[in-house]
C-alpha cells in the first residue's frame, strides 16, 4: 500500500481534507434534490432548523450552530425572510443587533422536511451500521474542533 505509484494514481482519493470534501458536497447535492420540492436548500435549511429550535438567536450564534460564516448567513437570512420563513426583530439592547424569529410558515416547513432529512441520515447510517456511523462522527467532530483552533490561530496571527 506504499507504492508510490498507486498513490500518485489514485491522486487526491487520499487526502483527507479532499475526501472530506467530497463526501459532504454529494450529501448535500442528495439532500438539495430531496428538499427541492419544498424549494429550499440544505443551507437554507439548516439554518431555518436552528431558529426554529431557538427563537431570537442573533447572527453571530446562528453562524456559529450552522458552521458557516457571518456573510452567508446574511445571504441565507435574506433569502428566507423573502420566502416568508423568518422575521428579524430589533435586540432589546442593541438595535444593531437583530434577533430572529421563525414565522409559522418557517415552522411548518421544517415539520414538513425534517423526516426527509432523518431518512436521509437513515440511509447514511445503516450503510455504515451503528457502531461506524457513532465512531465516524466522533472522528468528524474531533477534526471539526481541532480545524476551528487551528483557524483561531491563524486569526490570531494576523491580528
Amino acid at each position: 500500500m506504499n507504492n508510490p505509484q498507486a498513490n500518485e494514481a489514485q491522486g487526491l482519493g487520499n487526502s483527507l481534507g479532499f475526501v472530506l470534501g467530497v463526501a459532504a458536497r454529494r450529501v448535500s447535492l442528495l439532500l438539495m434534490l430531496k428538499l427541492k420540492e419544498f424549494e429550499i436548500s440544505p443551507e437554507q435549511w439548516s439554518v431555518l432548523y436552528y431558529i426554529r429550535e431557538q427563537e431570537g438567536l442573533i447572527q453571530k450564534e446562528l453562524a456559529g450552530r450552522s458552521g458557516k460564516d457571518k456573510p452567508t448567513v446574511t445571504r441565507i437570512l435574506d433569502s428566507l425572510e423573502d420566502k416568508g420563513l423568518i422575521v428579524r426583530k430589533p435586540g432589546e439592547h442593541d438595535r444593531r443587533s437583530f434577533r430572529i424569529y421563525a414565522t409559522d410558515k418557517g415552522k411548518e416547513l421544517v415539520e414538513l422536511t425534517e423526516p426527509v432529512e432523518r431518512s436521509m441520515n437513515e440511509q447514511l447510517a445503516q450503510l455504515l451500521g451503528a457502531e461506524d456511523c457513532s465512531q465516524l462522527l466522533f472522528q468528524l467532530n474531533r477534526i471539526i474542533g481541532y480545524a476551528d483552533r487551528l483557524l483561531e490561530k491563524e486569526q490570531e496571527a494576523k491580528a
